[in-house]
């Protein structure tokens, strides 16, 4: 979120930077015009690199198959555990089955799922199945 909120404080003080360039160049005549039609276009491709770079998504990135699983992985944030159990919940074993081949806790599990649903941005076990499918991650 801080990362957002400083890109765009970036982009809005270069607008204000440009709209100020732009007002003295009508006030001085030193100032040349093509120098700042240079400098206006330099910054709106600045701003156009910056939004392109906000609005492509971690999902688009992820959904790149030629991306390792490994490197999938790290940027879903997901440990080699929470993976095994993922990969358990889509051959459809319940929560006290995986705990009970892993040899954990069901409540060990249980904060593994929950953790997994939240990195995959899904409200069920099955969405969180369907997610990782689609990240090509299962």
């Amino acid at each position: 979120m801080k990362n957002i909120i400083l890109r765009f404080g970036l982009l809005a003080i270069l607008l204000l930077i440009l709209l100020e360039l732009g007002k003295y160049s009508l006030l001085y005549s030193d100032w040349e015009q093509e120098f700042i039609i240079v400098l206006s276009a330099l910054g709106l491709v600045a701003f156009g690199f910056i939004l392109k770079g906000h609005f492509s998504s971690r999902k688009d990135l992820l959904q790149n198959h030629k991306i390792p699983h490994p490197e999938k992985l790290e940027l879903l944030k997901i440990s080699p555990r929470e993976y095994d159990v993922l990969i358990k919940i889509a051959e459809g074993y319940s929560n006290q089955e995986i705990a009970d081949q892993l040899f954990v806790s069901e409540n060990t599990i249980k904060t593994h799922v929950s953790n997994l649903l939240g990195k995959l941005h899904a409200k069920r076990r099955t969405e969180a199945v369907k997610q990782g499918k689609a990240y090509g991650i299962l």
